[in-house]
């Protein structure tokens, strides 16, 4: 087992209890976690440690939230995260922890940078129609940008986004590096649903079967680069408790939240996560 503190036990207690809650209601706060733990163990072993309790909280979330998957956005992302794993696990060969937190940190930020500006400018031109339309000055199209017979017309916003390949290939190979360089890619692929706009419901669950089947495509290379380890496993077990009881928090938060508190949280969340990751 780790040498620990009393102190050190409390940081990460909390940051297991963080990765319940951000699994089933606040995907912000998994990125909290990587901070606390990088903090009180060496990066690398925070990194396996953080790995088993995040698939722990993944099979709560997948159970919380089974019947709310979008699977054609699943089965068109996994592909692109797989290149972004490949890559994350050749530099986790080479790079020491502070190349690695500060990487990814400056990352993060730029993203949630870019993807405020693309919510911006969509609100914007929603806003604008709707001033067009109630003038009478304009005909305003559906909100879609297909033409009429699009085979996607008619179908939700986030449905529509997610086919697009640009922003699934940018994303997700981002994304696949991060998670598997820090467990950190919560906060890209965060960025990415709020992007296309998910529910809330859409959007945890989602994300929730997503990060299942990364966090499990990640163990042969966590085992095969010597990552997880009985330490590691053994410091896992004593944590799993308080995963379990942020998990079961976090079902009852998702019940009473809605799109326009949830949308800010996840942002704020984001970049105070990332501000740490670079000082």
């Amino acid at each position: 087992m780790f040498e620990l503190s009393g102190y050190a036990w409390l940081l990460i207690g909390l940051a297991a209890f963080f990765i319940g809650v951000s699994k089933t209601a606040l995907p912000g706060l998994a990125t909290l976690s990587v901070a606390i733990f990088a903090a009180v163990i060496p990066a690398r072993e925070s990194t396996a440690v953080m790995l088993v309790l995040l698939l722990t909280g993944d099979l709560i979330a997948i159970w919380t939230y089974r019947h709310d998957a979008h699977w054609p956005t699943l089965r068109r992302l996994i592909p692109t995260v797989v290149i972004g794993i490949l890559v994350g696990a050749w530099f986790l060969q080479w790079a020491d922890d502070l190349i690695m937190r500060r990487s990814i940190g400056w990352i993060l930020i730029a993203l949630t940078a870019l993807t405020l500006l693309i919510m911006y400018r969509k609100k914007a031109r929603s806003s604008s129609r709707i001033n067009a339309a109630a003038s009478g000055s304009a005909r305003v199209r559906p909100d879609f940008e297909g033409e009429p017979g699009d085979a996607l017309a008619g179908k939700g916003e986030y449905e529509r986004l997610s086919t697009r390949a640009l922003p699934r290939y940018f994303y997700g190979i981002l994304g696949g590096f991060t998670t598997m360089a820090a467990n950190a890619g919560g906060p890209v692929m965060t960025l990415y649903f709020l992007w296309a706009r998910f529910p809330v419901l859409k959007f945890l669950g989602t994300q929730a079967w997503f990060f299942f089947i990364i966090n499990v495509i990640k163990l042969p290379f966590s085992f095969s680069i010597g990552l997880i380890n009985p330490a590691t496993l053994r410091l896992d077990l004593a944590l799993v408790p308080l995963v379990l009881t942020g998990a079961l928090l976090g079902r009852v938060l998702a019940k009473r939240m809605n799109q326009k508190i949830f949308e800010p949280i996840v942002i704020v969340l984001t970049i105070i996560s990332s501000i740490y990751l670079v000082v």
